[in-house]
């Protein structure tokens, strides 16, 4: 088996990562960072979706898994001390394959070409220094015309990041749809948006459309974008998937209550 680490690079996930290399490659497991079977990310979700987006030409060839070396996440759920306990299962090859939903963003420009991106958690469309407004067409049809600060389009894994400080809703990450949530929309006897989230089985479509020729700033998870010429965004459920090595049970809602409701 080949295996690549992504680390946060602080001194602590640092020295995790020499860890892991040594343990992993005493038991016969080799270095690969262009072509591994299996990404141990150290540090936080961050540094998971950093190498998500470095392996995003292999999804279907690789699988990742995540120790926290901060607050724990949804993505990297395992604990520094258990480090000796998840190599043994990763030399063991004792773990489950689980693949979840991503998002897949088209930018399309009047006089360029296309751009296709997926994103983990979510993207984001701003207006800088201006109200943002955009024509929401659902399935080819008209929904309404958004005016605000922005709008966030999330996966259900991503559910629990952005779009829950948005007031968007928790979405179980393997249920195939996508998610529109808006940013501080503008509602009054003039202007109107349906102010809640809209949750998109996987077979629909949203295209964003702007109203006015002017700049626009995006996100693909932590990658930043200026967009001028835009023409539309469109989003959608991708057709590949994320993959995550599983070595014990996951309790997606309990993950949920430890990191939102409980005191402890």
């Amino acid at each position: 088996m080949r295996f690549s680490i992504q680390s946060r690079r602080d001194s602590q996930s640092n020295e995790l990562k020499d860890l892991a290399k040594t343990y992993l490659q005493d038991f016969g497991l080799i270095l690969d960072d262009d072509e591994p079977d299996i990404v141990i990310s150290i540090g936080g979700d961050g540094t998971l979706l950093h190498a998500f987006h470095h392996h995003a030409n292999r999804l279907s060839k690789v699988a990742f898994v995540g120790i926290h070396t901060g607050h724990l996440g949804f993505y990297a759920d395992w604990k520094p001390s258990e480090l000796e306990k998840l190599v043994l299962s990763i030399a063991k090859s004792e773990f489950n394959v689980v693949e979840y939903p991503l998002l897949e963003v088209q930018v399309h420009y009047h006089n360029a070409p296309s751009k296709r991106y997926l994103a983990l958690n979510e993207a984001t469309i701003k207006s800088p220094d201006v109200t943002l407004v955009m024509d929401i067409e659902l399935n080819g049809d008209h929904f309404e015309r958004f005016r605000g600060d922005g709008l966030c389009v999330s996966t259900p894994s991503g559910s629990t990041a952005y779009n829950k400080a948005l007031g968007g809703a928790i979405i179980h990450p393997t249920l195939q749809a996508f998610q529109i949530t808006e940013m501080a929309s503008i509602n009054n006897r003039v202007f109107r948006t349906v102010g809640s989230s809209l949750v998109l089985p996987a077979h629909h479509n949203c295209a964003l459309i702007p109203v006015k020729d002017q700049q626009f700033t995006m996100t693909i998870d932590h990658i930043h974008l200026i967009q001028n010429d835009l023409k539309c965004v469109t989003f959608n459920v991708a057709t590949e998937k994320v993959r995550f090595a599983r070595f014990r049970p996951f309790p997606f809602w309990e993950r949920v209550h430890d990191s939102f409701v409980s005191n402890e």
